[in-house]
């Protein structure tokens, strides 16, 4: 029994893992093209670009990104039981379900976007981009519904290189719509008297163009691969025992019930971002400040701040996917013992990535700002260092309602997410009006809203699972390794600044030595042992390797 758990948690931790590199390599693709596309459209039209993705990224929740991980969950839990003529039918309800929600909120989109970014957002150009994002809900909601039923069958790996396909695709297109829309819009601006902003908002289309692009591409390789699968999964389940079945009728209610709390955990976790924008802005403007101004501070913000952010977070973000659907099989077969020691391994390997993520990201704040979007403003380098830590609770977060979810314990989530939506707007309001800290406002009540989240999850996953969070190892190890890592990154980077005087040299040497010295110190301080290694990509490498360096 206890190789088997041990393979379980081992096979879990590895599709975690491999969902995380895909979404690692997919994040930075992201960033790296996001580079040429600031060049192109500036931090205004990264206002525009940030907006309209925003809005987007609701209706994108609603309709679609509450269906992945409700599909897995279902799948999941009849494949343990041996049910593949339910599991077949999931599939086809889904499908349709997907494409009538994504329907719904492309329809909703579509009629409402001159309302929303004009008179919510206070970026009435934005809708240039918005009206590009219309047909991609579509797609994206049908995609859902198949990354899902991989991830539910207990392979991430379709999802994993269709996710690098879309990237790739987005990043192509992206570029060079904008580049092309950008000198459209400068035409018109020119024609209007407003050329600097027309041609910042026809450029941000260009860019959310590139989304449709990677989203459609991403869908044609899903569906490639469903087809060449469901054809051997059919021969299956025609040898399968008969077995009761459920109807159409009652597998939609299942799904529309586990879709429900799914839905609005993810919509009001997510929604943040948006509510801090249209409150950030209409604050703004009651102070007076011209959109000139306010744009350009949250352009920095979407196109700089959270750009640079997200990617570590992509790794909670893969590890709460794969824990979803591990979870609910150890549950539903009475393995609590096991449920907890997923619980602790994918804690602690967050955990053990988000502290050096969150301590070089703030030591190598302007450095970083200047290699990729040579950007040395005092204002993008102090938002940068004073919202890092951001990565380390939206990333425990992130997890933990991963974590409830896969526990069946759907409404937590909701919950808390609606506690530490209305405690982060009290203290964004506060900043604003009281303080009068503007952007920082929004950096800092974001950091609230990652930490009461924290919080509030941790509290509910010790109620229902009895699981008591270690800490040493956990969260302390991997501080004090990180926080000696940091000094030495920062003594590096000045070091070879001085000795070579390129700051790209200099950022990459740093955070490559910086990288070493972190593993070091975290064994050292016993902050890994050598079992949970060998679970990890690459295990047995990096164990020889320790061992060889007298670490383990």
């Amino acid at each position: 029994m206890a190789k088997k758990k041990k393979k379980g948690g081992a096979s879990f931790l590895m599709q975690g893992s491999i969902l995380a590199a895909a979404s690692i390599i997919s994040r930075i693709i992201g960033l790296v093209y996001r580079i040429p596309l600031t060049d192109i459209i500036g931090d205004t039209g990264n206002n525009y670009y940030g907006s309209a993705y925003k809005i987007y990224n609701i209706l994108l929740i609603i309709s679609s990104y509450s269906l992945p991980l409700a599909v897995s969950k279902l799948v999941s839990a009849n494949i343990s039981q041996g049910k593949r003529r339910n599991v077949y039918r999931i599939l086809k309800c889904a499908l349709l379900f997907g494409a009538v929600s994504g329907t719904i909120a492309a329809a909703i989109l579509f009629f409402g976007a001159d309302f929303i970014t004009a008179t919510l957002m206070r970026t009435p150009l934005s809708i240039f981009a918005v009206e590009t994002l219309v047909p991609v809900l579509v797609i994206v909601a049908v995609l859902g519904v198949m990354r899902g039923f991989y991830q539910g069958l207990g392979t991430m790996m379709p999802s994993a290189l269709s996710q690098i396909l879309e990237q790739i695709a987005n990043a192509v297109i992206s570029v060079w719509a904008a580049y092309v829309l950008y000198s459209y819009g400068a035409k018109v601006g020119r024609l209007l008297g407003n050329e600097e902003n027309y041609a910042a908002a026809y450029g941000a289309a260009g860019g959310t163009i590139g989304t449709g692009a990677g989203a459609l591409v991403a869908l044609l390789f899903a569906t490639f691969v469903l087809i060449a699968f469901l054809g051997r999964f059919k021969k299956t389940m025609k040898r399968e025992r008969r077995t009761n079945v459920d109807s159409y009728g009652s597998i939609m209610k299942v799904l529309i019930a586990t879709i429900i709390p799914v839905l609005l955990s993810s919509t009001i976790y997510n929604c943040n971002a948006l509510i801090d924008e249209a409150v950030f802005k209409n604050i703004a403007v009651f102070q007076g400040y011209p959109e000139s101004e306010y744009g350009v501070w949250n352009g920095i913000y979407s196109g700089k701040y959270q750009v640079l952010i997200n990617v570590p977070l992509s790794i909670a973000s893969a590890l709460a996917a794969s824990s979803v659907p591990a979870l609910t099989a150890a549950l539903s077969a009475g393995h609590r013992k096991e449920a907890k020691h997923q619980i602790a391994t994918a804690t602690r390997f967050v955990m053990v990535i988000a502290f050096p993520c969150t301590v070089g990201m703030s030591v190598l704040a302007s450095p970083i700002l200047q290699l990729l979007f040579n950007d040395s403003s005092e204002l993008a380098a102090n938002m940068l260092m004073a919202g890092s830590s951001a990565i380390l609770f939206s990333s425990l977060s992130t997890l933990s309602n991963g974590l409830l979810q896969g526990m069946n314990r759907m409404k937590e989530p909701i919950k808390n997410a609606i506690i530490a939506l209305v405690l982060h707007l009290i203290v964004l309001v506060a900043l604003m009006l009281g303080l009068k800290l503007n952007i920082y406002a929004v950096v800092i009540a974001n950091i609230a809203f990652g930490f009461i989240m924290c919080v509030l999850n941790a509290r509910s996953i010790r109620r229902y699972s009895g699981y008591r969070q270690e800490v040493r190892r956990t969260f302390l190890v991997p501080a004090i390794a990180s926080a000696g890592m940091g000094g030495v990154v920062w003594l590096l980077y000045k070091l070879f600044l001085y000795l070579f005087r390129v700051n790209a040299v200099a950022v990459f040497l740093s955070i490559l030595l910086g990288a070493v010295v972190y593993g070091v110190l975290l064994l050292l301080f016993k902050g890994l042992r050598e079992e949970e290694i060998l679970r990890f990509p690459k295990g047995r490498m990096l164990v020889a390797l320790a061992r060889k360096m007298r670490l383990l």
